[in-house]
């Protein structure tokens, strides 16, 4: 199995006596500490409006982490492409990816949050007809060797070249967000990778894997697993009353999110919203417990053909960080070496 990261950063409001800036470093030392461990990749989220300090400019966060690091994937979970000037994104994309080594997984979305599109004046009824335009418009950016236009439904650019050229190529690995149906089978068509929202039950990330698998191979191609990231929420607890205080954490923040999604009197229906509002459910998807516990569920996980993992920290916990590397990763990175779970 590989392991990654998945998450965000905090940028506190307050007074002349807060440091604004400290989350973002203890995010950039964070990553840095799991290089070291041995972790595969960082995915940053992108989220804006929510008055808790969401990373917002993922991009500009990542370029510090690929400063500061030498192997680390540099991923994003997701830039969402409805609100972003699609010229632009291409070359910020492109300059860190030049700046890294060719260390940047480009993962895109459509957006799923209420008072995001609210905030940015973009109906959210636009939202598949920008991001299929926007991504076009990326995609030929990074792989046109000639001056091109583009007049669309939304963006219109004339006799343009794009700059600088990325490092990988014809251009980074692209991911995708998805949970419909319809929406992973559009990521198998285009020959992206997926990606799998941390609050999916086992069931049900088993049924996405089973729809990207069957439609990769109906196109004639081979099924990798290293094609499919699952982010889980992950915490290594001392003991039972840890792991129940970091339930109940995770739940509200899950109620937080509820909040700022949906529109006032409105249900989201957006799949990644379709979990269980239940600490049985919230349970379900986390891998939070001691080493045998989050073992007995990466097992679970494993035997549903996953095999890349991005685990998300929450408040950046150092001590679960190296502990998963140390009690837990072995037994997963190195077969001929599996611990016996009891």
């Amino acid at each position: 199995m590989r392991f990654g990261l998945f998450g965000s950063a905090t940028a506190r409001h307050g007074g002349p006596d807060v440091d604004s800036g400290q989350g973002y470093r203890q995010f950039v030392d964070y990553n840095i500490e799991a290089e070291a461990l041995g972790y595969h990749s960082t995915f940053l989220v992108e989220h804006h409006f929510t008055g808790f300090g969401q990373v917002s400019a993922s991009l500009a966060l990542l370029t510090w982490v690929a400063a500061k690091t030498r192997t680390l994937r540099l991923g994003t979970a997701v830039m969402v492409l409805p609100w972003h000037n699609p010229v632009l994104l291409a070359e910020q994309a492109a300059t860190i990816d030049l700046l890294s080594g060719g260390r940047l997984d480009f993962g895109v979305g459509k957006g799923y949050r209420h008072n995001e599109f609210s905030g940015f004046c973009v109906p959210m009824a636009e939202a598949d007809a920008r991001f299929s335009e926007s991504l076009d418009v990326i995609l030929k950016a990074w792989t046109s060797k000639q001056r091109f236009s583009h007049h669309g439904k939304y963006w219109h650019f004339e006799d343009i070249i794009v700059e600088p050229p990325t490092a990988q190529k014809p251009h980074p690995p692209m991911w995708m967000g998805a949970g419909s149906p319809d929406s992973i089978r559009q990521v198998a068509v285009r020959g992206y990778n997926l990606l799998i929202d941390q609050f999916a039950s086992f069931e049900t990330v088993a049924e996405r894997i089973a729809i990207f698998k069957a439609e990769v191979e109906k196109r004639g191609r081979s099924y990798d697993p290293m094609e499919v990231g699952v982010a889980r929420a992950f915490y290594v607890a001392k003991d039972e009353a840890d792991k129940e205080a970091a339930l109940e954490r995770r739940l509200e923040a899950q109620r937080r999110l509820a909040t700022v999604s949906s529109a006032p009197g409105q249900k989201n229906t957006a799949s990644i919203m379709a979990y269980s509002d239940t600490r049985e459910a919230s349970e379900e998807s986390a891998l939070y417990g001691t080493p045998d516990e989050i073992a007995r569920k990466l097992e679970t996980l494993r035997g549903l053909g996953i095999e890349y993992i991005l685990l998300n920290g929450g408040g950046l916990a150092h001590d679960s960080l190296s502990r998963f590397a140390r009690e837990v990763m072995p037994a997963f990175v190195d077969e001929p070496k599996m611990r016996v779970v009891g």
